[in-house]
């Protein structure tokens, strides 16, 4: 895993085993990604068929094809890490074969569960929990992390022919899908449109309003056993953060919080979760 993803300071605080299991568990997910990003349409629905038959090699017991299984696999029992799950992701990214649009949030909402609450719940098992309510919060946690990535890829997304942002939500803001390419193509002005700038505070208050829900439903019990969760969420929250005060310009540059910074942010949450 590279230093610069915003998961890597998270995964530093887990014991070396589970901070293995992790590793193996984000290089699997990956792949399983880059299967759509990086490959053309047509090999992307091949590449996805060969990674459901590397998943069911890596649950029944069989070789696995790829590094990236056999690095897995070994967890699989250790952790009792759900198939349901894996199999939800890889149906996620399946889905950005086919849909390019989604009408309702209610339509995203699928689509954020399947490629980001089911990795987190694929991570609780690693974590450890006793509290099985510790498994919503994974869930919520995911979604916010999601909306965070779509709000700051909003640029990135257009340039693939994608829109994750509700249609619904453009008809109640008064703004089109053409209106966030004027804003793209005028980046390094700031964004103009007031329309576009609701748009985008809308997405970054469902956002929030799913870390508010995951706060709240963080067991107290389960605070330490879950402390990468909360760096992970804590990094996020940085994120959005810095789109705020960016007053929305997703357009010039991608939005990062610096290496350091995202250090600091492990550091204390780790230290809130000790006491």
């Amino acid at each position: 895993m590279a230093r610069d993803t915003n998961f890597y300071y998270s995964f530093l605080v887990l014991p070396p085993q589970k901070r293995r299991a992790i590793v193996a568990v984000w290089d699997f997910c990956r792949a399983v990604d880059d299967a759509v990003d990086e490959v053309g349409a047509g090999d992307a629905a091949t590449e996805l068929t060969r990674w459901r038959a590397e998943l069911r090699h890596c649950f029944d017991g069989s070789v696995p094809q790829t590094k990236e299984g056999r690095a897995l696999q070994p967890f699989i029992p250790q952790f009792r890490l759900p198939r349901s799950a894996f199999e939800a992701l890889i149906d996620g990214v399946e889905m950005d074969l086919h849909m390019h649009r989604y009408a309702t949030f209610t339509d995203l909402y699928e689509y954020c569960i399947r490629v980001a609450s089911a990795v987190g719940l694929i991570c609780v098992e690693i974590f450890g929990y006793r509290d099985a309510a510790s498994r919503q919060y994974a869930i919520d946690l995911g979604v916010a992390l999601q909306l965070t990535n779509i709000l700051r890829d909003v640029p990135e997304d257009l340039g693939r022919g994608r829109v994750y942002i509700p249609l619904e939500d453009f008809a109640r803001h008064g703004c089109c899908e053409e209106d966030l390419r004027v804003e793209a193509g005028r980046a390094g002005n700031g964004v103009q449109s007031a329309a576009v700038k609701r748009l985008l505070a809308a997405q970054g208050q469902r956002a929030r309003e799913y870390y508010a829900r995951a706060d709240a439903e963080l067991p107290s019990e389960d605070t330490r056993r879950l402390v990468a969760a909360e760096i992970m969420g804590a990094i996020y929250r940085a994120i959005l953060r810095r789109i705020e005060r960016a007053d929305y310009d997703v357009f010039t540059t991608r939005i990062r919080v610096p290496r350091p910074e995202r250090a600091l942010i492990a550091a204390r949450t780790w230290l809130r979760a000790a006491v």
